[in-house]
């Protein structure tokens, strides 16, 4: 049984021994201590004033000294206003250590028959221009999120879904046709999804003269925007392409297979993966289908243009366009047909959505339809919105080619890593092998975890020199402090002190005791991590751990302790926190280097 529910159970013995009355559970709240008071589970007295009729100090005093007295583990109790502290002896804290220690993967729950089965989609990229930092941050929320769930024992299902066909494909199929000269990868020696991209601009380029000269001509600014000649021949070629014209279909299949094989790159380079990809090419025709199935079952209405909408009136909601007069279909119709064949796939317990914010309308209206037409599995999907991350200078516009990619970032962080380790002579004592390889480690990490730290749901400032600091809330800073454990370990090993086994009779100070509740805490972040779907708050716990860590390294002697079961204390305390660190890390897809 978990502390706090054990100490609950007591509080409710207390209340009925003391006031002769059985108190509701509910009422009953205990929760970690607050850092700047002393003890470490805090009960909270108003609640209970109903069964005491005394004032709030009197009664955390009287039920204080009952668990005193009741609770062999409590060393001490204070009283500040309304709440009672709980101190709990260092015997304690030692003894769940020691649990810790032995366990193989502490705090991670493996999953079993009965575990659910969430399936997260993630990266969801369009095939007209390489990944770039918006990407990024996507990718690391749904891989993290992927890791974190799976470590609370669910069945997890890693998804993408690529929205290889529509009127932006087509503008970059179009481009490239117009002013391509038969340019591919090899003969430009660019990856397909930079040379893809390139023409996906080009056309916005050619696209705006167009307006321009329309709206000089005497045409209003939105006729023109609808009816410029690049425009007219992008829908033609949409039609053309839903018609399965062979030659369009030729195009689109050559383009799209140069962006795949750029995408393969940038998700390797990234340290992502997923367990199924799917293609909207596929799933919207099964959407196209799901929607006339409901327009036969009168669930959804067909307009006299021949469009097909929902109306969601009822839901408070507006009327959702899911098929065009024109037969051609919208991202809602392929979501559908992606949800459907998604569930038929893996029958999943709940869906959840790594998607930008400004998609939050879309997935609520996602959610009724489906319902709506019968899916009862449609109230299990969630949508993780997350916000916009931007440079210092500012947004970033893919149609006016202002992104900033994901290779050239990742190339840059390794650059911006290389030059700040030897600026710091961090990795003077490696061999060039080993320090290629662990500048990619930290430069990865540097960038995952500053993107990780900030809560998902917040709009972000991503500044590539500042996450490379070796000093502060950083990846570099958690990997630097992983290779100094690792370190004290080795010259462990080359003294020959063993360390697996400690003496019953041990005092450890305080400070390290704060270590051991940090430590002990792990679980919970996780749990609280996937609760949230918030890979920051396994971030944050990390970065506390490891300054907690620092001070400890600080203030004692570990080889140097004259008491030797200390000396085998603090390096099982060093080894469990070097555990900890990196299987937190490997939640956030974060890697550790074994020297820095």
């Amino acid at each position: 049984m978990k502390y706090d529910l054990y100490i609950k159970e007591k509080v409710l013995e207390a209340i009925l021994m003391l006031y002769q009355v059985k108190p509701n559970v509910d009422h009953v709240q205990v929760q970690h201590t607050r850092k700047e008071y002393k003890g470490d589970y805090t009960i909270v007295a108003f609640p209970l004033l109903k069964y005491s009729k005394k004032s709030p100090e009197q009664t955390a005093e009287e039920i204080g000294k009952f668990l005193h007295a009741h609770i062999i583990d409590v060393a001490g109790y204070n009283v500040i206003k309304g709440f009672l502290n709980l101190e709990l002896k260092n015997d304690y804290w030692l003894s769940e250590f020691k649990k810790a220690y032995s366990e193989i993967g502490f705090g991670i729950v493996k999953p079993d028959a009965e575990s659910k089965i969430t399936a997260v989609e993630y990266s969801s990229p369009n095939t007209n221009k390489p990944l770039h930092l918006g990407h990024i941050r996507n990718n690391l929320i749904g891989y993290s999120i992927s890791n974190i769930l799976a470590a609370t024992g669910k069945k997890v299902i890693k998804t993408n879904i690529v929205n290889d066909r529509g009127i932006h494909i087509c503008k970059s199929m179009l481009a490239w046709q117009k002013w391509g000269n038969g340019e591919t990868p090899e003969s430009s020696g660019l990856k397909g999804d930079f040379l893809v991209g390139k023409y996906y601009v080009r056309f916005d380029q050619e696209y705006k003269k167009e307006i321009e000269q329309l709206v000089l001509n005497g045409m209003s600014r939105p006729d023109a925007e609808k009816n410029a000649p690049l425009m007219e021949e992008t829908r033609e070629m949409l039609q053309k392409w839903e018609a399965n014209d062979k030659k369009t279909i030729e195009l689109w299949e050559t383009m799209n297979t140069w962006v795949y094989a750029g995408f393969d790159v940038t998700y390797k380079k990234l340290g992502v993966d997923f367990d199924k990809i799917y293609y909207e090419s596929d799933t919207y025709k099964l959407g196209k289908s799901i929607v006339l199935d409901g327009v036969k079952q009168n669930k959804l209405e067909l307009r006299e243009d021949t469009s097909v909408w929902a109306n969601l009136e009822n839901e408070g909601l507006d009327h959702k366009l899911l098929l065009r007069a024109d037969g051609t279909s919208v991202y809602m119709t392929q979501d559908l047909g992606t949800a459907y064949i998604r569930h038929k796939d893996f029958n999943f317990d709940e869906h959840i959505y790594v998607v930008g914010n400004e998609q939050d309308h879309h997935f609520k209206v996602l959610k009724i339809i489906l319902e709506k037409l019968g899916y009862a599995w449609g109230r299990h999907i969630y949508h993780l919105s997350y916000g916009m991350v931007e440079l210092p200078e500012g947004k970033m516009k893919s149609r006016e080619g202002t992104v900033v990619d994901a290779d050239e970032l990742i190339d840059e962080m390794q650059s911006t890593a290389l030059k700040i380790s030897e600026e710091l002579g961090k990795l003077d004592s490696l061999d060039q092998e080993e320090k290629n390889k662990t500048i990619e480690i930290i430069a990865l990490g540097a960038l995952k975890y500053f993107l990780l730290k900030v809560d998902p749901k917040k709009n972000m400032t991503f500044n590539p020199r500042e996450s490379i600091d070796f000093n502060g809330n950083t990846g570099p800073f958690i990997q630097y402090t992983y290779a100094r454990i690792q370190s004290v370990k080795n010259k462990a090993h080359d003294k020959h002190i063993k360390y697996s086994e400690l003496s019953e009779s041990l005092t450890i100070d305080e400070k390290e005791v704060q270590l051991i509740k940090l430590i002990k805490l792990f679980p919970e972040v996780i749990a609280e991590s996937a609760e949230t779907l918030n890979p920051s708050v396994v971030a944050n716990y990390i970065y506390d751990l490891v300054k907690e860590y620092n001070q400890f390294y600080h203030d004692f002697p570990i080889l140097k302790e004259p008491n030797e079961n200390l000396i085998k204390f603090r390096l099982q305390l060093s080894d469990l926190t070097g555990r900890v660190i990196r299987e937190a890390m490997g939640l956030l897809g974060i890697g550790v280097p074994e020297r820095m």
